[in-house]
């Protein structure tokens, strides 16, 4: 749920070093040299970075995807260049089996599909143009199929929004399915039932991949909603948590309603969970987290506060024992859970909060310790823009102010309530926008 990269007239004098990345690149991003299936870097676990501003030393920038060894948190001497395809990098999104990465470009866009085996953008895939901004899209249970939503999509007869099904092999869109105001789209583990959130009509739907052939794959969901903008499902598909923004949207209530996804259609349960805010969850086994910012009370200093809130239910689907516990604010549209129990939290246009004296600085990244029930704060100002978990170890890359950090869910929880980088960093030159590790 990214909605695009700040910064992007950032001047080149602001960076300190010209790295000739261009030199290392897999062809700077002509595929066409990828003749074998074998990975050019020899790695075996690798992190991508989407970096729109990488500078090269003949002037100029160019949009790249670094490419990291995740296994000892280092640079590489190999990287993705975009230039062929897009004109900047933006939300990167990983098909189920890792082998593509599908990449946003805000500044005009389209979608570029990278081979994750050949480590360069997948040959003869151009790029693939969008009717409009997106900032929720996922590759379907195929690997070869995605699915974007469009909400400023013109509709000629209708209001806008639309869902597009894309043929990432052919690099095009497949199919066109008008539905107003689709903003967000969660899909199912099975990938058979996708919802489309529609916030500005305050509707969600069921769209049935299999049915778009038919041209009748929707299905409304009945109930009430306000605001809806993001979805969870339980592991089998049989129900969906639906967060409803509320007043941090323009509406009334902030809740969370339960979704039956056996019943045809689908029904909203008649009493929603009651939160403080929503707009982004997880669901880690029976466990519910919701996140969000109600509107702060009157005379209450967000840079000296947190004014976020994170809801915690012990069994989802029910009230009962649920928790709040403050985090930072700003529009929550990121929630992934690290080892060791830490739930890491980002948000956008959160409140900075600026280091002074003993004050350490604030800004959009919260981590809460689901075993001692605490929470922490990153002391890096900016927008948290993506943030992945390591498999098989105990860190966690977050992109944050423009910037990767690197957290040791081990050992970087401080008393102070303050979240310090481990000791080892990779200093991305340019702006790190978004990440993920493409690797099982």
């Amino acid at each position: 749920m990214l909605s695009g990269v700040p910064g992007l007239k950032r001047s080149l004098s602001a960076l300190s070093i010209l790295i000739p990345l261009c030199l290392v690149l897999v062809s700077c991003g002509n595929s066409s040299s990828a003749s074998s299936s074998q990975r050019h870097s020899n790695l075996k676990a690798r992190a991508l970075v989407s970096n729109p501003l990488h500078p090269v030393n003949t002037g100029g920038i160019l949009p790249v995807l670094e490419l990291l060894d995740a296994s000892k948190d280092l640079a590489t001497n190999f990287g993705i260049s975009l230039l062929s395809t897009l004109p900047d990098a933006g939300m990167l999104v990983l098909s189920p089996d890792k082998t593509r990465t599908l990449v946003f470009s805000p500044s005009n866009n389209s979608l570029g599909v990278v081979d994750n085996t050949q480590e360069a953008v997948a040959s003869g895939v151009s790029a693939i143009t969008l009717p409009g901004a997106t900032e929720s899209m996922f590759v379907w249970t195929d690997n070869a199929t995605a699915f974007a939503a469009v909400p400023g999509a013109a509709v000629a007869g209708s209001p806008a929004g639309v869902v597009e099904e894309i043929d990432l092999v052919a690099g095009k869109i497949k199919a066109t399915i008008p539905i107003p105001g689709a903003r967000f789209i969660v899909s199912s583990s099975s990938g058979n039932q996708i919802l489309v959130l529609s916030d500005s009509a305050g509707s969600v739907t069921l769209l049935s991949p299999s049915l778009i052939a038919s041209g009748n794959p929707l299905t409304p969901v009945t109930g009430s909603f306000d605001k809806p903008v993001w979805a969870v499902f339980s592991a089998d598909g049989a129900t969906a948590y639906v967060m409803n923004c509320g007043p941090e949207c323009g509406g009334t209530t902030a809740s969370v309603t339960t979704v039956d996804m056996t019943q045809s259609p689908p029904s909203a349960s008649a009493t929603p969970l009651a939160v403080p805010a929503a707009t982004t969850g997880l669901l880690d086994g029976g466990t519910l987290y919701v996140a969000g910012t109600p509107p702060p009370a009157t005379g209450v200093d967000c840079q000296a506060s947190l004014c976020g809130v994170l809801t915690v239910f012990p069994s989802a689907g029910t009230s009962s024992l649920s928790t709040s516990q403050p985090i930072t604010d700003g529009y929550h549209d990121h929630m992934a859970l690290g080892a060791n129990g830490q739930l890491f939290i980002g948000s956008r246009t959160c409140t900075n909060a600026i280091a002074n004296g003993n004050t350490p600085a604030r800004g959009c990244l919260s981590v809460f310790n689901s075993s001692a029930g605490t929470v922490f704060t990153s002391t890096q100002n900016g927008d948290a823009t993506g943030i992945e978990p390591i498999p098989h170890r105990s860190v966690v890359y977050v992109c944050e102010g423009g910037k990767l950090t690197i957290y040791d869910t081990l050992s970087d929880l401080a008393s102070s309530g303050t979240l310090a980088p481990q000791a080892t960093q990779v200093n991305i030159i340019g702006q790190a926008v978004d990440v993920k590790f493409i690797d099982f």
